[in-house]
């Protein structure tokens, strides 16, 4: 006994004797800070459960970020089954797991497409009961292999989910909750939750669902109903109650009917569809099984179900949208992994039907620029890159000899202030555009700035319009992207269902250009009287409230028009955090304040006063010559 003291005094050990002895235990916090930091529990098992059919389009983009996904790969099981292809999908799993399987814990594989469809199925995208019930019994089954290797989580993901997080999975199960999904973005407003449940089961519109959509509120939230990426802890004792299955919900409810009964009407005897999500979704809430969305990262992306009607082509366009989201969000798309690329839809780049396509930006921008890039690229648009004129670098004596001089009494409507360096810039980058276009004889031009936001189906919108307008009607301009200035009416272009005469605007996000529209704006010789391009161009439409001005151009007769709806938005408005302006964030020109004369008109600039619009004559003969007003205050100038 004395050399075991004289041992544990030697090595700092202390020796506890129990209720007998004089030394106290320590506490658990005490034996916790004596853990080394590099050491404790290994992360949970997890089995990620995929069922993937006719994925092709997306599923090399899906695997890559599940492969980044930052988990410890032998702490995951892959249950995958894949089977009624009409496409690659298999052989792109199968190439993926050739490079992979090692790294995982295991994988339990299944492919099959001995058949195409299922019983009764009129299309790839319709949902008879065989088809149902065959997803259904999938899932069951992947829940026993979970319980069967004594997996701590399984994580239900549908192929066509873009895990864009890497630390998805560590933080869902450092969450520790029976069930929770990551709440994923889309085209649109569509997510993996809903936040209300209509009685017979279907989806209930409520506003917490945009405030969660939209992280206006950030946490975790319960919810009625989670989908398409959902984990759910197997050692959780309520799990056993859930099922998929709609005749295992109802005999669970048919055992406990009373208590069903006291969870309200919604867990009545289940009378719903034969439905998956659904049924699973009651059976957790009749179990008192919370079902929980976190929205506290940006977890990644989900595509849109499609109607039966659809054609899968539908999906591969929502996936060129996805990735023009990921790139404005993220900054970029994952590289897909080399052994993949094969299996990546090829096509050709094209200019929208139109000659050319340029886009203006600064070389002192080529953070913007590469964004772009990444933006063409992801929706196969073949754009030229026309270095924009830098206004920082403009001296008096420059615009002097450039020959520019400003339109008297020009004041600018918001700010009370002269053209900025920056203004000058922008103007000079758009007029050199309309100067290679005639030179060039260019019929057709879209001009593009560096700070756009696109639509989803941009492309396909854009061809619309332009085949709408060169049916009906010898335009100008086109507006693609614009910001509308003045409550008025602005008339629909007979024949048209996405056109209107433009009204007085601003923002030169994006615009069609005609060779006879650039000669008109080059005739008008704007840099004699110079003021910014968004003030210039509804001049030259005559749509422009300030009399005085529009009079120093005498031949206002641009034909101009817009797409309504927009097809391009910037991608900050002014105030927005990683707003950046290098038109209004630039030194103000003050050298023409020279060109005033006494008798120079001068801008009322008081913030209540009102401008009259005048009466704007078209080769239409639309009716534009009822008056509105718009005071000064209500507009600013975001733009290049």
């Amino acid at each position: 006994m004395r050399i075991l003291w004289i041992f544990l005094l030697l090595t700092g050990c202390s020796l506890w004797t129990g209720t007998y002895g004089k030394t106290p235990p320590p506490s658990v916090e005490r034996i916790a800070h004596l853990l080394p930091e590099d050491l404790g529990d290994l992360p949970p098992k997890v089995v990620i459960a995929l069922l993937v059919r006719n994925k092709a389009h997306v599923l090399p983009l899906a695997l890559t970020y599940l492969d980044q996904l930052d988990y410890p790969k032998d702490r995951i099981a892959l249950w995958i089954r894949s089977d009624h292809n009409s496409d690659a999908s298999v052989a792109i799993l199968s190439e993926w797991l050739k490079h992979v399987e090692p790294l995982y814990h295991s994988v339990d594989k299944l492919f099959n497409d001995t058949d195409q469809r299922h019983e009764d199925e009129k299309s790839l995208l319709d949902w008879p009961q065989a088809r149902f019930h065959h997803l259904i019994s999938l899932k069951e089954e992947a829940f026993v292999y979970a319980q069967k290797i004594w997996a701590d989580y399984i994580f239900y993901l549908d192929a066509d989910v873009l895990l864009t997080e890497p630390r998805t999975l560590k933080h869902l199960t450092n969450l520790g909750l029976p069930i929770v999904a990551p709440m994923l973005l889309s085209e649109g407003l569509y997510s993996n939750f809903w936040c209300g449940m209509t009685p017979d089961y279907y989806y209930l519109r409520t506003d917490m669902y945009r405030e969660i959509y939209n992280v206006q509120q950030e946490g975790v939230f319960q919810v009625p109903m989670i989908h398409s990426a959902v984990l759910i802890n197997v050692n959780y004792n309520g799990s056993s109650y859930l099922t998929f299955d709609r005749e295992n919900l109802r005999t669970q409810l048919q055992n406990g009917l009373e208590y069903a009964a006291s969870l309200g009407e919604q867990c009545r005897m289940y009378d719903g569809p034969v439905d998956d999500i659904i049924v699973f979704a009651i059976s957790a809430n009749c179990s008192k099984i919370p079902l929980f969305i976190t929205n506290e990262v940006p977890f990644g992306y989900i595509l849109q179900p499609l109607e039966n009607t659809d054609q899968l082509e539908q999906d591969y366009k929502q996936l060129q949208n996805i990735k023009t989201n990921i790139i404005h969000d993220l900054g970029q798309v994952a590289e897909v992994k080399e052994y993949l690329k094969p299996f990546e839809r090829k096509e050709e780049k094209d200019k929208l039907s139109l000659d050319h396509i340029y886009m203006i930006n600064l070389e002192r921008r080529p953070e913007r620029r590469e964004k772009m890039l990444k933006l063409f690229e992801a929706l196969n648009l073949d754009v030229e890159y026309f270095p924009a004129v830098d206004g920082k670098r403009l001296t008096p004596e420059m615009i002097k000899e450039l020959g520019i001089k400003f339109l008297p009494g020009y004041e600018d409507p918001y700010h009370h202030r002269p053209m900025t360096l920056g203004e000058i810039g922008c103007f000079l980058s758009h007029y050199h555009i309309w100067q290679t276009i005639v030179e060039k004889q260019q019929k057709e031009v879209l001009i593009l700035e560096d700070d756009i936001r696109f639509e989803p189906y941009f492309k396909e919108k854009a061809l619309g319009v332009m085949e709408q307008i060169r049916k009906v009607i010898d335009y100008d301009l086109v507006y693609f992207g614009r910001k509308r200035l003045k409550d008025e009416v602005e008339p629909w272009v007979d024949n048209t269902e996405n056109l209107v005469h433009a009204g007085y605007s601003y923002w030169t996000l994006g615009y069609v250009i005609s060779l006879k529209g650039a000669e008109k704006l080059l005739k008008a010789k704007p840099l004699e009287k110079l003021l910014p391009v968004d003030e210039f161009l509804p001049i030259m439409f005559n749509r422009h409230p300030n009399k005085t001005w529009a009079e120093a151009f005498p031949e206002r007769d641009l034909l101009a028009f817009s797409a309504a709806p927009l097809l391009l938005y910037p991608t900050h408005y002014t105030g927005d955090y990683g707003y950046i302006s290098d038109t209004e964030d630039s030194y103000v020109i003050e050298s023409h304040q020279t060109n005033k004369s006494p008798s120079a008109a001068q801008l009322k600039s008081d913030p209540e006063r009102s401008f009259l619009v005048e009466p704007r004559l078209d080769s239409t003969n639309v009716d534009l010559s009822e008056q509105t007003t718009i005071t000064a205050d209500a507009k600013s100038r975001d733009e290049f």
